[in-house]
């Protein structure tokens, strides 16, 4: 912590307003909060502080601004791209806040299908709360537990459901923010006819923590769509991946009313190696495959949604339990890479009719690039979502991170798909932003935070 008169000051003006339990200061007590789950991105902050209600928010918000310190909001620190950590140097530390105490979740509006939660909340907590009220939420990924719902939104999440209820942006329909200037803005009726002006939500949702502190967000729910049928296939390419993918989603839409493609996930061959490892889980088929693919359909539990014919390597499950076991080769995968050493994650995404020939030259360019010892392709083929996994270079050599991002750039692809741009890709912004789109950002940044006090560093270098 600094001890510089101004930031010691500022420390006892935000014990005042949270009280000196939910004020952390010292090496020890901020450690949780400075570092990302990465260990590539991290650094200094002024003090931790947690506070409890939008108007806390605001009082802390007003005092940083009056001392001239500079923000930061945190969710669940789940991030990959250094979007919710202090920069390593070169800035002035900031103010660290967590929203893990907002962790209220309103009653099941049942007529409108929709439920209004504090940004604390997890993932998890909302999904649980929307199925004991007979709805669904449409956003599922497998950080669930720890992810809060405000730095979902604050990063556009994606998951593994986007091709059935779209990003999270889709889901939000009202919200509650801090503003730099500590004042509040609220807008949580959730009427889905409402042209008064700039959507605020909008603008909120995938503008990690540059814009303003979200605290409370309106949610749109989704009835269940019925039982489901999880497949894993063997696919000998990126191209007869994406076969599959397209038989699945003709053969949902032709059977009953309901079927539809739910999920379609990638693994590539080293990454189901590593995750077998990890997770001393066995090799799912018969034979090897380069490319193992996931879908879920819903189709009344019965197989009927399925492309499969007598001569694929599959295994389908159709109970809750056995699905489980096979969603594990895929959700543990950060974990497994993890596990094997600093890991450099490049969420990336192009349109689907490139896909397949832009995995196929990334795994051929990365196998040519130096220090690399391990990497892999997994991720959501269903909205060309690729997470492409490298091990081996030092935290801050970028030289894979570029070649990685110029290569999907070539295919007019985008270099974050749903992790955000953060601080890890503020500088390569340009390749895929053209330099008016990129002035029209820091036009309404300017605006809203003439001081720049809010996370800076983060989406633009």
């Amino acid at each position: 912590m600094s001890t510089s008169p101004a930031h010691l000051e500022l420390v006892k003006a935000l014990a005042r307003i949270v009280g000196d339990a939910h004020l952390y200061i010292g090496d020890d007590r901020v450690a949780p909060f400075v570092s990302d789950w990465t260990r590539r991105f991290g650094g200094p902050c002024v003090a931790v502080v947690r506070p409890a209600s939008a108007a806390e928010v605001a009082e802390i918000m007003r005092a940083c601004a009056a001392a001239g310190v500079p923000v930061l909001p945190q969710g669940g620190n789940t991030g990959l791209v250094g979007g919710s950590v202090p920069a390593a140097s070169g800035q002035q530390p900031p103010v660290i806040i967590s929203l893990l105490r907002l962790t209220e979740l309103g009653a099941v509006d049942g007529l409108a299908g929709q439920v209004t939660v504090g940004a604390g909340a997890t993932l998890g907590d909302v999904q649980r709360h929307a199925v004991a009220a007979g709805w669904n939420y449409g956003v599922d990924l497998a950080a669930r537990d720890s992810a809060t719902i405000g730095g979902t939104v604050a990063t556009n999440a994606g998951g593994i459901h986007v091709i059935a209820h779209g990003m999270t942006r889709a889901q939000v329909v009202g919200i509650e923010a801090v503003l730099p200037d500590g004042s509040v803005i609220s807008h949580l009726s959730g009427m889905l006819k409402d042209n008064t002006g700039y959507d605020l939500a909008g603008l909120l949702c995938g503008s990690e923590g540059t814009l303003g502190i979200i605290t409370s967000v309106r949610l749109k729910l989704h009835r269940p769509l019925g039982r489901t049928t999880l497949s894993l296939v063997g696919a000998a390419s990126y191209a007869d991946a994406l076969a599959l993918m397209s038989r699945a989603g003709v053969a949902s839409e032709s059977n009953a009313p309901g079927s539809r493609l739910l999920a379609a996930e990638v693994i590539d061959a080293p990454s189901m190696d590593l995750v077998c490892a990890l997770a001393d889980l066995p090799w799912p088929l018969e034979q090897r495959w380069p490319v193992v693919v996931l879908l879920e359909v819903v189709d009344g539990g019965d197989g009927s949604g399925l492309p499969l014919d007598e001569s694929a390597d599959a295994v389908v499950a159709f109970d809750a339990a056995d699905q489980a076991r096979l969603w594990a080769y895929r959700e543990r995968q950060a974990d497994a890479y993890g596990a094997a050493g600093i890991v450099h994650k490049l969420d990336v995404s192009v349109p689907l009719p490139k896909l397949a020939a832009c995995a196929d030259e990334l795994v051929a360019l990365i196998g040519t690039l130096p220090d690399v010892t391990t990497f892999g392709i997994f991720g959501h083929l269903a909205d060309g979502n690729m997470h492409v996994e490298i091990v081996g270079p030092v935290a801050d050599d970028l030289r894979a991170d570029l070649a990685v991002l110029e290569c999907v750039a070539g295919y007019r692809g985008s270099i974050s798909a749903e992790h955000g741009v953060g601080r890890a890709k503020a500088a390569d912004l340009h390749l895929c932003r053209s330099a008016g789109e990129i002035a029209a950002m820091r036009a309404i940044k300017g605006a809203l935070d003439p001081q720049g006090l809010m996370n800076p560093g983060v989406l633009f270098a």
